[in-house]
């Protein structure tokens, strides 16, 4: 069973390590170095404009493009899982994992990503700006989609081959999980969703729905959880699961109104 992560757009390099932890080089760099090469070609307004950045974001990610070399050790970069730091990693608390439970997060999560393509959670990479969406043209295609075509699914296809249960659990975003495609997949996927009663209806609130993934990752590893009815125990603040609104390809997990505490 693999998880799938969309990556954050918030990083952390500076906040220390807990411990000295063992790290992997990336597996496309090859593509990734392609894609710099395409946007080290950029003003910083082209760059605003593409990515929809301040000015300063721009900046900062144009300064990223020119410094980045298809080279990475402890200096320059981070292991993926201990690097990114939105929502779903807050949810996840990467850093608070012992050894062992990361060495089965690297057998069990990969991290999908516009630039690297796919990343083992202990793969190391440098900080960078390129979400999955954006229209970046190149010599492949006229965004990352097309830049990724067969790649990414070609690769989840040869690691689930090497799984004991062969099924993806989706805990990515629409636009990251769109670079899978689905012709070249040879597994199935099951859907995780969560929703968040208000007023009576329950709905997907995209904060909590974002948080929670990083949770269910975080209950998955703690668990050793490599089977749907293992998954379908979670309960980790408030939620739980709900069998008349799941189906064979998703799994639905409400909770009550959290406003109301």
């Amino acid at each position: 069973m693999l998880f799938l992560l969309s990556p954050a757009k918030k990083l952390d390099y500076d906040s220390p390590l807990a411990a000295d932890y063992e790290f992997e080089q990336p597996l496309f760099v090859a593509q990734a170095t392609e894609l710099i090469e395409v946007l080290k070609t950029k003003s910083e307004q082209e760059i605003a404009d593409l990515m929809k950045l301040s000015d300063s974001l721009a900046s900062l990610n144009v300064e990223r493009y020119q410094a980045w070399e298809p080279s990475f050790d402890q200096s320059n970069s981070r292991q993926a899982i201990l690097a990114f730091n939105g929502d779903v990693y807050e949810g996840l608390e990467a850093s608070t994992l012992n050894q062992k439970q990361l060495a089965w997060t690297n057998q069990h999560v990969v991290i999908l990503s516009g630039l690297y393509g796919v990343l083992r959670p202990l793969d190391l990479m440098r900080p960078y700006r390129l979400e999955m969406g954006t229209r970046l043209a190149t010599e492949r295609g006229k965004n990352l989609y097309e830049f990724w075509d067969g790649q990414i699914a070609d690769y989840l296809n040869q690691r689930l081959a090497e799984q004991k249960n062969p099924l993806i659990i989706n805990l990515a975003s629409e636009e990251y999980f769109k670079a899978v495609k689905k012709d070249v997949l040879t597994y199935p996927v099951v859907q995780c969703v969560f929703k968040e009663e208000r007023d009576g209806v329950y709905k997907i609130i995209s904060f909590s729905a974002k948080r929670a993934r990083g949770l269910m990752c975080r209950y998955a590893i703690e668990n050793g959880i490599d089977d749907l009815e293992g998954l379908k125990q979670f309960n980790l603040e408030g939620y739980s699961y709900d069998e008349a609104s799941s189906s064979e390809d998703s799994l639905v997990f409400l909770r009550p109104d959290q406003r109301k505490k």
